[in-house]
């Protein structure tokens, strides 16, 4: 198994990251979810690399494979860790794909090391610019809503994250976009994540403010959201992250729920490939979109 040393922790421990890396040709980094690791980019880790692609995608601390740390779950720390990711494969060149709350992970690396090494990024289901309804951003999530996952998590950890899962892909009586054996799976991905990382990172998406970060993309950038999505609802996140970067190509899909990496994944991979390979759309004031 592949781990790269990022830090250390208060005890002198070294804090080391799992990761995948698959395939041949310019990097894609895939940036992975809350609460689950980076094995919930299977369809993508199958099919990116088949169009000369070097695809990695890793486990967030306190995630997956990687180290449990009791701390460093604020996204300066974690966007920290990406650029040790970077570094250490020495990747140039990359195309950074953050999901959820990996969207914020990525807009943090932009902002805070000037987007080095980085030539394009893609915006997936984010929770970018900011969810916290506040003062100054009115159009956010209520506080409550992010109370009431706190207060759950800490009842019944296990109880949360399989009632949060069917949310996730829109599952209902009549609607099943996954089957129950996808849902085991992330229960056991989710559930395999240590405690105290999966309270801290739900704090860390719900009240950081990436509005200033996203001010500070300046490469070609792709917005993908459902606009069914109940758990990063489309209003708060993707419309508002494509207004405050106006050259974004941005992507709507029609009745998606928040996991459409899944439940979208071939249409996901056919995006994501032209992105990153044929160039970028660009939103014009009228709502002509070119290429160039």
């Amino acid at each position: 198994m592949s781990y790269i040393k990022v830090d250390t922790d208060a005890s002198g421990n070294d804090v080391k990251l799992f990761y995948q890396d698959l395939g041949t040709g310019n990097p894609v980094v895939l940036i992975h979810g809350w609460p689950l690791s980076h094995s919930m980019w299977d369809y993508q880790l199958a099919e990116l690399p088949a169009h000369g692609m070097r695809v990695i995608a890793y486990d967030r601390r306190g995630f997956g494979k990687s180290t449990q740390t009791w701390d460093g779950y604020d996204y300066d720390t974690l966007a920290a860790d990406l650029k040790a990711v970077l570094d250490t494969l020495d990747l140039q060149n990359v195309t950074l794909v953050g999901f959820s709350m990996g969207g914020g992970e990525v807009a943090r690396y932009m902002s805070r090391y000037g987007g080095a090494r980085v030539s394009k990024v893609a915006f997936v289901s984010a929770v970018t610019p900011y969810l916290l309804k506040t003062e100054d951003n009115p159009d956010g999530v209520d506080q409550s809503v992010f109370d009431e996952i706190t207060e759950n998590l800490q009842k019944d950890r296990a109880d949360f994250l399989q009632t949060f899962g069917k949310q996730f892909y829109g599952v209902g009586l009549l609607s099943k976009p996954v089957s129950q054996a996808h849902l085991d799976g992330d229960f056991y991905r989710a559930y395999e994540a240590s405690y105290r990382a999966t309270l801290d990172c739900a704090n860390a998406f719900a009240t950081t403010d990436f509005r200033d970060d996203l001010t500070q993309i300046h490469v070609p950038t792709l917005v993908i959201h459902g606009d069914d999505d109940k758990t990063v609802p489309i209003e708060a996140s993707g419309e508002r992250t494509a207004n405050a970067i106006p050259s974004a190509q941005y992507i709507v899909y029609d009745g998606a729920p928040h996991g459409l990496y899944v439940t979208e994944k071939d249409r996901l991979n056919q995006d994501l490939i032209a992105f990153i390979q044929e160039g970028v759309t660009v939103r014009e004031p009228v709502g002509v979109t070119t290429l160039y």
